[in-house]
């Protein structure tokens, strides 16, 4: 008996809701992006089953490989509803690539993974763009990604992303949890805005207040609500290796998901503390409207959000001044003293003082 049914059409990938010709032409249009983070010990060409990359053209000797893999959360839905794409793909460079830094390690290179329901090239493209942008601004290369049109599992017009990133030390040259140590100082670097974390907070607080995001946007005179929303997340690597060079940090600490509160924690060990103060610097204008319009919480909004803070650095008293003294005279000129770290008692491992500053 045979299988097949006379009666039907003869059926192809395309039917079936894959368009492999739209995905040949989206690899074609975002070959030149992968040729602009071209860097020694990488090409950045496209199409083969796997990146390659090479330690020793890069300039290592002695290396440990340092891996990270993020997304950028529903920061994605925001930028679906506004049509807004390119800066996500530099959202996911700076999700993976500040994850290596913190670390001690320099970015090398990036791969990226979209997955759509429904391919559409253009959306795809400006992404990839994105990522790019990205990785230029890290020294780090895009050797390859994955695109994968899935319906049924995502509907049209939906996309999630993922990105991977692999960076290197010199071996002994690593920062490890554990070497900060009572008195250090705690030197802030500014956030750019929400970065990739809390989305889905803001967008409960647009929801239930039914903000305009095509109004002004707070404490801004040329950009609006959803654009201040939207902006990407920003990338350290300068500002690290201004650090690692000036000496004396014991460690850095990325502003992700668990903001101010649960980041911290994770580079010192459970019998230090640290004082934020939160009169340091003011509150944010952004995030001062979103504890506001959601009447959230100090506490919370400080475990949700970054607050303004992108990235932290501890530093011995001694070296604290030289280490702030170059990155404001280099590449961070906003960097600012936000705390200390002190010998625990009783007290949280966060300790969030003059709170008050940061009323509603």
């Amino acid at each position: 008996m045979s299988d097949k049914n006379p009666n039907s059409k003869s059926l192809s990938y395309r039917d079936a809701g894959v368009d492999i010709d739209a995905g040949d032409q989206l690899v074609a249009d975002i070959a030149p992006h992968a040729k602009r983070t071209r860097r020694s010990g990488a090409d950045a060409s496209l199409g083969g089953f796997g990146g390659l990359f090479d330690l020793r053209a890069a300039g290592f000797s002695d290396p440990i490989l340092v891996a990270a893999t993020d997304g950028v959360g529903t920061k994605l839905e925001l930028a679906k509803q506004l049509g807004l794409h390119r800066g996500l793909g530099i959202d996911l460079v700076a999700m993976c690539a500040n994850d290596i830094l913190v670390q001690g390690a320099m970015p090398l290179f990036f791969l990226d993974y979209f997955a759509t329901g429904k391919l559409e090239p253009t959306v795809a493209a400006e992404v990839v763009a994105g990522i790019a942008d990205g990785c230029l601004e890290v020294e780090c290369a895009l050797i390859g990604g994955e695109t994968a049109e899935m319906p049924g599992i995502y509907p049209a017009g939906s996309y999630d992303l993922a990105g991977f990133c692999v960076g290197a030390a010199e071996r002994g040259t690593l920062l490890k949890p554990g070497m900060a140590r009572a008195g250090d100082i705690a030197i802030a670097l500014p956030s750019s805005g929400v970065h990739s974390n809390g989305y889905s907070l803001v967008r409960k607080i647009i929801e239930v207040t039914g903000a305009d995001l095509a109004a002004t946007a707070p404490g801004e005179t040329n950009k609006t609500l959803g654009e201040a929303l939207l902006t990407p997340t920003r990338l350290y690597q300068k500002a690290v290796n201004c650090a690692l060079a000036t000496g004396g940090v014991h460690g850095v600490v990325h502003v992700t998901g668990g903001g101010l509160i649960e980041n911290p924690p994770r580079v010192y060990n459970d019998d230090l503390s640290l004082v934020l103060d939160l009169a340091s610097n003011p509150l944010p204008p952004l995030f001062s409207w979103l504890q506001t319009a959601g009447n959230v919480e100090t506490y919370e909004l400080a475990r949700t959000f970054n607050c303004g803070i992108g990235m932290l650095f501890f530093i011995a008293p001694d070296s604290a001044d030289a280490l702030l003294s170059a990155l404001t005279e280099g590449p961070e000129p906003d960097a600012w003293v936000a705390g200390k770290l002190i010998e625990r008692d009783t007290q949280p491992a966060v300790i969030l003082h003059n709170s008050e500053s940061w009323a509603s």
